[in-house]
């Protein structure tokens, strides 16, 4: 009888449950959605009893679909949206809906947390500039603003800590999870007396803190049987979703870095040892594998200005062209679209600008430009954005033998080849690409003692397609346009800010 390994993700449409054998293989996948809620302007929120019950729907129908008897399941890992902020009383009742990875507004908090810890000290202990997406701001933000509700706390859990609260009982949590928040010091893998000290938020408030195979919990006895799962089945510590991706990736020892290409665009790098940005340009976690480190660039709009591109077309034209389509379009320009930049920063941009009043813009359009050359623009200053983080990790040391390219930039043979030239590094794909909920699986499989640890289970599990290498003539052209390109921001900076201030 072979033993089978269980991950759950808590994303932000909705959850996925995965069932994988001991080799990897996947039995069988199930996902539940559920609503999201956008009360005011820049909010962003959901009812964790959503999560509950798309999580007992997923689990449910991936050990049905399967077809597993229940004692081959050997253990469950979690992961999950990073960030946000389910508020608990003392009787584990939901105070308020819960305040999102990407809900917007903390600028004040953010503001606060600066001048209360300091630029430098927080960036020394956290890693991280005080962003709005962070859970410790939010805190804050329902002191503030909501004190009723703020005095009723007794909890404050990440998204997939909830779901393991509800499934165990126990509250804990992972480093690489707990990192986003903040409020964690990344040397000691614990939070920061430090921090909480100087935000007046009680340690008492925050769970446990485990590395991601570590298992710490069992399923309660009436909710295994309730949704086919074996009695006492151990719950791992899981990670944070980009973080359990990367597991389920590889991405797992020094030298390989991922490059996802979805709505945002990350670029992951594991490290061994803590690597800071001064500048914090780019986020430093902790990662799910025990003791070490990960850096990660975001740029906000990558596949979400593809998508863009593609709708305003539909929208002016009436054609219904397609991604392929597009990318056929895109295929017939050389490399650099004949002089014609696009800046992807239709959401504002995150790295390496931290600047949420940045702007989109098409730079260089002349009578030659036809649709072919913008779809190319397009797709080209995406992986331009996604250079100038991998960029700020070479400074710090980190040149990457191989990326992985994940995501829609992963299955389109224009956009890994671009992104070879582009980078100038050998681009792979993954035989199969299942996401955090996998990476997740796998650290069950650490914590349940079928492999000896992380790099182990990688080994015997995550498998490759063959590589993409970079083309010299085309990487000596784009070096040329990415130079131009980095010129771009700080040239229209002002303007962008100006047009930002322009009500309709």
């Amino acid at each position: 009888m072979s033993a089978c390994l269980l991950g759950l993700d808590i994303g932000t449409t909705g959850a996925r449950a995965l069932l994988c054998d001991e080799h990897g293989r996947v039995l069988s996948v199930a996902t539940a959605e559920y609503p999201l809620s956008t009360p005011q302007p820049l909010w962003s929120e959901q009812n964790p009893e959503d999560w509950w019950r798309g999580a007992c729907d997923a689990l449910r129908a991936v050990v049905a679909q399967a077809g597993v008897a229940p004692e081959q399941i050997r253990g469950l890992g979690l992961t999950g949206q990073m960030h946000g902020s389910v508020f608990l009383d003392e009787q584990d009742q939901v105070i308020r809906p819960a305040l999102l990875w990407n809900d917007q507004r903390t600028a004040a908090e953010c503001a606060e947390i600066t001048a209360r810890v300091g630029a430098e000290r927080l960036i020394a202990i956290a890693g991280n500039p005080a962003l709005t997406g962070f859970q410790a701001p939010k805190i804050l933000w329902l002191r503030n603003h909501e004190p009723e509700r703020y005095a009723r706390v007794a909890q404050a859990l990440l998204p997939k800590d909830y779901i393991r609260r509800r499934l165990t009982g126990i509250s804990a949590t992972d480093a690489a999870d707990a990192a986003g928040t903040l409020l964690l010091d990344l040397r000691q893998r614990d939070w920061s007396d430090e921090i909480l000290a100087a935000l007046d938020i009680p340690r008492a408030w925050l769970p446990r803190v485990f590395e991601g195979p570590e298992v710490t919990g069992e399923v309660r006895p009436d909710i295994a049987a309730a949704l086919g799962l074996p009695a006492g089945l151990p719950v791992v510590a899981g990670g944070g979703d980009n973080a359990a991706a990367a597991v389920g990736a590889g991405i797992v020892q020094s030298g390989i870095v991922s490059s996802s290409i979805g709505t945002s665009g990350v670029i992951f790098a594991h490290s061994d040892e803590i690597a800071l940005d001064p500048h914090g340009r780019l986020h430093t976690f902790c990662h799910s594998v025990p003791g070490r480190y990960h850096l990660m660039a975001v740029t906000l709009a990558a596949g979400g200005s593809f998508r863009w591109f593609r709708d305003t077309l539909r929208t002016v034209t009436g054609q219904h062209l397609g991604y392929d389509d597009l990318t056929n379009l895109a295929e017939s320009v050389p490399p650099g679209a004949e002089g014609l930049i696009f800046l992807p920063y239709l959401s504002g941009e995150r790295t390496p600008h931290l600047d949420p009043l940045a702007r989109g813009a098409f730079i260089g359009l002349t009578a030659r430009h036809t649709l072919a050359h913008m779809a190319r623009a397009v797709m080209e200053g995406v992986v331009f954005a996604l250079r100038d983080g991998l960029e700020i990790m070479r400074n710090l040391g980190m040149a990457p033998d191989q990326i992985r390219a994940t995501g829609g930039g992963g299955k389109s043979p224009l956009w890994r080849q671009m992104q070879a030239n582009i980078y100038a590094t050998p681009v792979a794909t993954l035989a199969a690409e299942e996401g955090p909920a996998y990476g997740a699986a796998l650290l069950a499989g650490v914590g349940a003692g079928l492999f000896r640890d992380v790099a182990d289970a990688v080994d015997r599990c995550v498998t490759l397609t063959a590589s993409v290498v970079p083309d010299d003539h085309a990487v000596a052209q784009y070096d040329r346009v990415y130079a131009i390109y980095r010129d771009m921001y700080a040239a229209l900076r002002d303007g962008m800010h100006r047009l930002a201030g322009v009500s309709a």
